[in-house]
């Protein structure tokens, strides 16, 4: 079995006396940040992964489409 909530609250008093609440709030404050941070990098990432898949250019393009004609030139054999 988990530790009981006794035991969860003895370590959360413990940690409290050793950091201080101040420590402990910026420490959480910078967790949260940091997770948002990540998450927000991964929603990125697959945004332009799926973009990548579809054939978009993205930004890239600058919105332009280019025509091109391809021709080809035939050897001629020397008879």
């Amino acid at each position: 079995m988990g530790p009981s909530i006794w035991q969860l609250l003895i370590i959360l008093v413990i940690v409290m006396l050793l950091f201080g609440t101040k420590r402990m709030r910026t420490l959480g404050s910078d967790l949260g940040s940091a997770i948002k941070g990540f998450r927000k990098a991964v929603n990125d990432g697959d945004k332009s992964s799926e973009s990548s898949m579809n054939g978009e250019l993205g930004d890239k393009s600058g919105g332009q489409t280019i025509d091109v004609e391809v021709t080809t030139k035939e050897k001629e054999e020397i008879q």
